[in-house]
């Protein structure tokens, strides 16, 4: 089995480490160059059993550097079309372990491409993060359709946008706005006539949302 060992670059890593507010470690690696790193571990772990993958997804995600976080949610993307939700679903947790935008957005990524091919488990899975007393979780809830365009159930978008609609944290209305405005771009008439008859929206919430109307 092969396994990824970064190598270090300490000339970038206090820049890397400073546009994420010093909350993390890096190994200071460019992406590209970690992809570079990791294709062949990436590319061989489709051969592997499911619980190897589950496995290496959870060593890799407890490495100090960022960058392994970023390996963990690329072997899980890779992945993705393998895992029943009975094997998916107790990696959940990984949403608030080291949280912040960039791990959370990709992490959320991968969960929604899941719920494309498992659209029978939309249901529990909205349930899981939009349940949350995380905010972390319930930003996963509000952003979970990004991207699915016409297959958008409006339903679940507005009951997790409607749950949070008071709460100030700024990544809360940040992702509300970011739903509205991705949805936009396929019912621009459902969003605007959201906007117009739902109260209370913040006004970063309707800036972002409004964008493309």
């Amino acid at each position: 089995m092969i396994k990824v060992e970064l190598i270090q670059n300490p000339i970038k890593q206090e820049a890397m480490a400073k546009y994420m507010k010093n909350q993390f470690p890096f190994a200071g690696i460019s992406a590209p160059l970690r992809k570079s790193q990791s294709k062949e571990m990436l590319k061989e772990s489709k051969t592997w059993p499911i619980q190897e993958v589950l496995s290496e997804v959870k060593r890799y995600y407890g490495l100090e550097s960022r960058e392994y976080q970023y390996i963990a949610i690329d072997l899980l993307q890779q992945n993705i079309k393998r895992l029943s939700y009975e094997e998916f679903a107790p990696l959940f947790y990984l949403v608030t372990e080291k949280a912040w935008w960039d791990s959370v957005d990709s992490l959320r990524a991968v969960i929604s491409r899941w719920c494309l091919v498992n659209p029978e488990k939309f249901d529990l899975v909205f349930q899981h993060f939009t349940t949350s007393e995380n905010f972390w979780n319930r930003r996963v809830a509000i952003n979970l359709q990004l991207g699915y365009k016409e297959k958008t159930q409006t339903n679940y978008l507005q009951a997790a946008i409607v749950q949070d609609i008071d709460t100030n944290e700024f990544f809360i209305q940040k992702a509300i706005g970011w739903s509205l405005r991705d949805y936009s771009k396929n019912n621009p008439d459902w969003v605007r006539k959201f906007i117009s008859e739902t109260p209370h929206l913040s006004s970063l919430a309707v800036r972002e949302g409004s964008k493309y109307l």
